[in-house]
């Protein structure tokens, strides 16, 4: 289909070379005019496309990605999770709880430190930090 704006501008371009023909009926009425010109030029081209079969091509065009992920993005995922899992079980208990309370809980370094017994939220965004740094090189395989 045609966009909207090139349909608006034919309409506009056939109105203004006709215009000769547009009788003044007050105020409003060139706005009323040009308004049934757009909508009669979008009238005319769903019928247009109307009558034209869909051809393969189109087919191909409607043919859209879908939103869900993939079989691959699926195993990738498993695959990662996995991953994960397996380098969080080889961090201490202190650190877990550091990483999946800030990673996966969403938890600020204020609810880390008192959570974790830290003195400050310094001193628990310093923990996770290192706790992430260790957690991925588990993951690296490092």
């Amino acid at each position: 289909m045609t966009e909207t704006a090139d349909l608006v501008q034919e309409a506009l371009l056939q109105t203004f070379r006709r215009l000769d023909r547009f009788e003044d009926r007050g105020k409003g009425a060139l706005q009323a005019y040009l308004r049934q010109a757009v909508i009669n030029r979008i009238h005319d081209e769903v019928r247009r496309v109307a009558r034209r079969p869909l051809a393969e091509s189109d087919d191909a065009a409607l043919d859209l990605p879908a939103d869900d992920p993939s079989p691959f993005d699926h195993a990738l995922d498993a695959e990662h999770d996995r991953k994960y899992k397996q380098a969080l079980a080889t961090l201490g208990e202190d650190e877990r709880m550091l990483v999946v309370g800030r990673m996966e809980l969403g938890y600020n370094y204020d609810q880390l430190a008192l959570i974790t017994d830290r003195s400050t939220s310094e001193a628990a965004r310093v923990a996770v930090r290192r706790a992430v740094i260790k957690l991925a090189r588990a993951m690296s395989g490092v």
